[in-house]
Order: C-alpha cells, then structure tokens, then sequence
C-alpha cells in the first residue's frame, strides 16, 4: 500500500508526547474494541437512526515512540476535545463512534518509508478493526457516515478502498467527510466506488477539501489532481460562493468548548489546483501551527461548521427520502 506524502501528515490540533520507547509495550496495547474503554465516543443509547464513525487528526507528536498510547491519559483527553472540535458537526443526528487508535506520531514521520509504513499501519489496522467491530456489533442496520480530518481521513480513504467494494456497506453510506487530506483523480480511477458529491444532496459520496489562501503554496495535505467540494455551495466546480452563505464560522478553545461563532465569515471557491481558496478578515493574525503560510488546515472544519451542520441534516433527509422511495 502507497501512502502519499505521509511524512507531512501534521498536527490539525496539537503536537504532545508519550513517555516509553518500548515498542513491545505498544504491541500489547493492542484494543479490544468489544471493550467501551477503546471508543472516545460510545453511545450510552441509541437516540438517532443514523450514526457516524469518526476518526480523530493528528494528536501525537511522540519521543521516540512511534505510534500513540491509546492508554495514555494525556492523549486521550486531545482526543476527547477533539471530538466537539469535528464530530460536533454530527452530534443534532447522529450516534457518534469514535475509537481511540494508534496513529503514527510526528516523530515517526521523519524515518524512512518502509518504517513510516510499518507504524501508519499499526493505526490503519487499529481502524479497520474497529469498524469491522462497529459494522458487525454495534451498527444494527442503521444508516452510517465517515468522517475524519487529516491522518483520520487518510485512514478513512485506505478503508473505504479496502472495504466498500460491497454493496451492502454502500448501500447504508449516507456520506463520507474526508476532510483535511486528498482524495485524487487516481484514486477515482482505481476504485471506481469512490465517487465525489456534486451537491448538497448527493448521497454515497466523498465531500473533500484542503482550505487556504489565494496565494499559499506547499500544502503537504493538497496533492496533485485532488478533487474538491466546496463546503457554501457543495458543488465541485470553480463557482464562486460569497460569503453571504457562510451560516458561521465556530471557534473553539483547547478545551472543546465553544469560544466564538461569526457569521458570514468567509467566502470560497475551488481553484485549479484542487484548494478550496478563502479570504478570511484579518488573515495575517491566523494562527496555522506547523503549516506553510495561508494553509488552513486546522480550521477546515470551524471555517464551515454550521454549514456542516446543515449539510449533514439535508443529506440524511435525502438518503430516507430515497429509501422511502425504494432505494
């Protein structure tokens, strides 16, 4: 398996660190996912009819550890504030299932490909296996979305093409958020169930984007032939979107709670490139972490998230309208 550019996948969150460099000890950590304590978000009931499957960005900077201890409680509290950061989008109408994963750390990045490749997979596994697990225990039927953000949607991209060449999965897949990574021209080609949204209803399909400035070069989240959705519009194409349909930009603090909502707070279209290309107010004092200038990684899903919100309800609406109509 190719994992492109995986040495630039970045911290969306935050960068922390672990404190053990014995890798048999990461070995035994190993999650049990019939266990509740391997899920960040586990529904103590089922109140909604459709769920997502949520996959965290980033969190683990590491010291010569290569993979993320899911028993770390540090870790698991990024996790935890993560969760409303992204997934909150979800929360008015859908059970969220988030499970902890051992994804590779910052400092495992550097290392040579065949070692990136051995650690990235841990997590990958990690993340097959629970699905698997949510698929066959938890689900029951009910109608899913995928969601993630950076090293998360990079999961959620290998395990749509390693599992949704299946019709029954497809045929339960009310949306995929891929957010924060690419999902390219060759991609579409070689799995031909990868299918990008083309509207606000569109269903069964992957909404992608990597948002940044008009003049911000070296994205390592933006790769060659990357397609886009355009998160005011939800069109694919390079049409304009004013601002006016911005319906609020949220801001979060560290914690998870809710720091400031601003309306109409950008505009955006779709380069040529595959960007998703933004003119936020007072651009210069955005703070991008790690990211080149003008690369908004970070703030892909606050940039847009009651647009998110909405999106996320009218496509639900339009996966029952079709199975009420005999899909």
């Amino acid at each position: 398996m190719t994992f492109h550019k995986i040495t630039l996948l970045i911290a969306s969150v935050g960068l922390f660190t672990s404190c053990s460099n014995d890798v048999s000890r990461q070995t035994a950590q190993e999650p049990n996912y019939s266990n509740s304590y391997y899920w960040a978000s586990f529904p103590k009931s089922i109140e909604k009819d459709v769920d997502v499957f949520y996959v965290y960005p980033t969190l683990f900077g590491g010291t010569g550890v290569m993979n993320m201890d899911i028993k770390d409680d540090s870790m698991r509290s990024l996790v935890q504030a993560v969760i409303p950061k992204q997934a909150g989008v979800f929360k008015n109408d859908c059970n969220i299932f988030t499970p902890y994963y051992r994804q590779i750390a910052m400092d495992g990045l550097s290392m040579n490909e065949q070692v990136k490749n051995k650690y990235f997979s841990i997590g990958l596994a990690d993340i097959e296996k629970a699905f698997d697990y949510y698929i066959n225990n938890l689900n029951n039927g009910r109608p899913f979305i995928l969601a993630g953000h950076s090293q998360g949607s990079m999961m959620l991209i290998q395990l749509m093409k390693d599992r949704f060449n299946n019709p029954e999965l497809m045929n339960k897949l009310v949306a995929a958020y891929i957010i924060g990574y690419s999902v390219t021209d060759d991609d579409l080609a070689q799995y031909e169930w990868l299918k990008i949204a083309e509207s606000a209803d569109d269903i069964g399909t992957i909404i992608t984007y990597n948002t940044q400035s008009e003049f911000a070069t070296g994205s390592p989240v933006l790769l060659p032939n990357a397609n886009c959705v355009n998160p005011l519009n939800w069109k694919n194409t390079s049409e304009y979107a004013p601002k006016e349909l911005n319906l609020g930009a949220v801001f979060f603090k560290d914690n998870g709670d809710i720091d400031s909502i601003v309306p109409q707070y950008t505009d955006a279209r779709i380069d040529d490139n595959g960007a998703l290309v933004v003119f936020p107010p007072n651009s210069d004092s955005i703070i991008v972490g790690s990211f080149p200038k003008g690369v908004y990684h970070k703030y892909d899903y606050s940039f847009f998230f009651n647009n998110l919100i909405e999106n996320v309800g009218i496509r639900i609406n339009a996966f029952k309208q079709k199975l009420n109509n005999g899909f």
